[in-house]
């Protein structure tokens, strides 16, 4: 009889446990029906009365009727709880509350940045061109008048494509070389324009470009240039020079020092680095480099380069939002934290 009895007191703590646990209606239908049901863990107490004598059997009936007695009570003032509980136990929502304000996002500072240069150089006449990012030898180097022996072509200072070349691959024309490469400057672009349109040409190209660079500050192995291309008749680097004055005067403020440094670049003739003077610096830093375009350049695009002429200039677009932001490290545009890229 004590094992019987034992069995009772069992069922009795289990199911008390579990209606503690109860916290909604569903949950306490599923008490019920385990506990209380025509099927349930109670009913199934009735069965000990057969594994004792006859003379017991009366205290084991009124035990088991005792359970079920406090567990039907046990459940109606939990069903009652929840009753008055409107929500049932179920997650809810208040509509009448406020809601809350859905926080508008806005396009990254470098587009931004582009968007604010192609319509700057827009109000000066420039169309808007573009280009692939995988590019060819012939566009990325050989039109460009980048010889095969260039330290530029050098494997190690490109992210070369692993591409079959075609037929007679060791010549310097369209057709004999295949070598695919992520380009490296904008200027690929220029090419593609030239081969297509004929003078006069007045275009600005805004692209992302790519060298394996060690990361620093200031570089990155992918980041974006902003080309301008003009080819006409009597194009001289007066018109470059002004072109350049003009548009930094006007991004960066009236009072903004220019300088022409002598450089060299393959594809322009005379080249040069142009310099911005930064009060907040109290120094020179370098936008990018400009030129006349070589004839080499317009030659490997059918324009004959004694009846037209043409400049060309390439600038960093992170540089230029870097200094005309403030910014002081380019990994920040790259990093996508949202309390740096709130403040734009």
């Amino acid at each position: 009889m004590a094992e019987v009895l034992e069995q009772i007191e069992q069922l009795s703590k289990e199911a008390a446990a579990e209606l503690k646990q109860v916290a909604n209606v569903d949950q306490l239908e599923q008490f019920r029906v385990k506990f209380l049901g025509t099927k349930g863990k109670v009913k199934d107490l009735m069965s000990l009365l057969g594994q004792v004598p006859r003379e017991q059997k009366p205290i084991i009936g009124q035990r088991v009727n005792a359970v079920k007695q406090e567990l039907t009570e046990g459940y109606d003032r939990r069903k009652e709880e929840l009753a008055g509980d409107s929500s049932g136990g179920r997650m809810t929502v208040d509509v009448t509350e406020p809601g809350v304000a859905v926080e508008m996002g806005h396009r990254h500072i470098l587009m931004k940045v582009i968007d604010e240069l192609t319509e700057l150089f827009g109000r000066m006449g420039f169309a808007v061109a573009s280009g692939p990012e995988v590019e060819d030898e012939f566009h990325n180097f050989i039109a460009l008048n980048i010889p095969r022996s260039h330290p530029a072509r050098d494997p190690l200072d490109n992210f070369y494509l692993q591409s079959p070349k075609a037929a007679g691959g060791g010549s310097d024309k369209p057709s004999g070389s295949n070598q695919m490469l992520m380009r490296t400057q904008t200027s690929t672009v220029q090419i593609r324009v030239m081969e297509k349109q004929r003078p006069p040409i007045r275009v600005v190209i805004p692209g992302r470009v790519y060298r394996p660079d060690t990361h620093d500050d200031t570089h990155l192995s992918m980041f974006h240039q902003l080309e301008a291309l003009v080819v006409d008749k009597h194009v001289t680097m007066v018109d470059l020079k002004s072109t350049v004055i003009q548009f930094v005067h006007a991004y960066f403020g009236p009072n903004t020092k220019v300088r022409f440094r002598p450089s060299f670049f393959p594809f322009t003739e005379p080249s040069a680095e142009v310099d911005v003077y930064f009060e907040d610096k109290q120094r020179w830093i370098e936008l990018g480099g400009c030129g006349m375009v070589h004839p080499n350049v317009l030659k490997a695009v059918n324009i004959d380069p004694e009846a037209y002429s043409g400049w060309a200039f390439g600038f960093g677009i992170e540089r230029i939002a870097m200094r005309k932001y403030g910014i002081n490290n380019i990994r920040l545009l790259v990093e996508n934290d949202i309390r740096f890229l709130r403040q734009f």
